[in-house]
């Protein structure tokens, strides 16, 4: 049975952009928000490999667009973006504090650009808990490449066999089981700690 938790962050502990966030970036890029979105999501998989800069990202956007974001615009539209995507679930908090606590080893996967690690990192202390926090920008894979996944069980010094990997998304949890960990895809924090109890991952509650 799996006994190191892999997590995802967005749509597991961190949640995904709110209306509000998704608004003020499409309001800062001046754009009509359609086709903001699909420059936006078409050209994220360089920028969270880490094979291009945030500045470099937004004048890509700009140049699928047909406009040109001057430098004020793009550290406001990196802001914007930032702030998109902060917000965490703190139930989801807690389980991670608690599973720390009980001396699990947890680790983190995250498809993320570096100006959004370095946020993380510097303003949210429950990090600390992670043995790997493998960040894409960093370590040049992003899910659902095999490599990815590989990266993590090296790192952590595990074979794929005793790590139980949490996502949101489908196609990454059969990426994860495809290199032989086994996959929960997530729905909501309750379910999740169940799962992990059955496994004896962690405690189970009275």
């Amino acid at each position: 049975m799996p006994d190191t938790v892999l997590f995802d962050l967005f749509g597991v502990i961190a949640r995904h952009q709110s209306p509000q966030g998704k608004d003020r970036l499409a309001g800062t890029a001046g754009v009509p928000a359609p086709a903001f979105w699909d420059a936006y999501w078409a050209l994220r998989p360089p920028y969270d490999r880490g094979e291009v800069t945030g500045p470099g990202y937004w004048r890509a956007v700009a140049d699928a667009l047909g406009v040109a974001f001057a430098d004020h615009q793009i550290t406001a539209l990196i802001q914007a973006d930032i702030a998109s995507c902060n917000a965490v679930d703190d139930e989801m908090v807690t389980l991670v504090d608690e599973l720390a606590a009980c001396g699990r080893r947890i680790a983190l996967l995250s498809n993320i650009p570096e100006e959004l690690a370095a946020h993380y990192e510097e303003h949210h202390r429950w990090l600390r808990h992670f043995q790997v926090t493998a960040f894409s920008c960093r370590i040049g894979h992003a899910k659902p490449q095999p490599d990815a996944y590989r990266w993590c069980h090296q790192a952590l010094g595990l074979e794929a066999g005793r790590i139980i990997f949490v996502d949101d998304r489908k196609d990454n949890i059969r990426a994860a089981e495809a290199i032989g960990m086994r996959g929960h895809l997530f729905t909501t924090p309750a379910r999740l700690r169940r799962t992990l109890a059955e496994m004896s991952v962690i405690p189970s509650r009275p």
